[in-house]
């Protein structure tokens, strides 16, 4: 999907560089962008024969998708989430309450020495990306 996006980006200001029109219509674009999903496609089964290509890996935690900024005192399911993940990061065995209380950030200030990330025992977007990286590689967890 992104070299399908990067294909379009590069293609129109190719267009005008190379004294083509100055904007290419919406179906050259359309049609450049199918163009690259298809060899993309092609490329997928010739590397991975009698793989489907899918949109992405199932997520091992499914509280929620929200992604808020988290520290001790927070409560709710994107705390929850976020205790999921730690467990299938690190193989921790926290309960997954909801309430980030200080095992939880703790557990987080660990998890983020462990990823070498800045270490704040709270939980925003660095954390979040690397908690959900780390959760659902098919060899987690990891021994820090």
């Amino acid at each position: 999907m992104r070299r399908a996006f990067a294909a379009a980006a590069v293609l129109v200001p190719a267009l005008a560089l190379l004294g083509g029109p100055a904007a290419a219509t919406s179906q050259e674009t359309s049609q450049s962008v199918s163009t690259s999903l298809t060899n993309a496609r092609s490329e997928h089964t010739a590397r991975h024969p009698g793989t489907p290509l899918t949109r992405g890996p199932v997520d091992v935690c499914n509280y929620t998708d929200l992604r808020p900024n988290l520290e001790r005192g927070s409560q709710g399911r994107a705390v929850q989430q976020a205790q999921c993940y730690l467990n299938a990061a690190i193989g921790t065995d926290l309960a997954e309450d909801g309430d980030f209380g200080r095992v939880t950030q703790n557990t987080t200030r660990f998890f983020q020495q462990c990823a070498d990330i800045a270490v704040d025992g709270r939980i925003g977007a660095q954390t979040w990306s690397f908690l959900a990286f780390w959760a659902n590689r098919p060899d987690a967890p990891f021994d820090c």
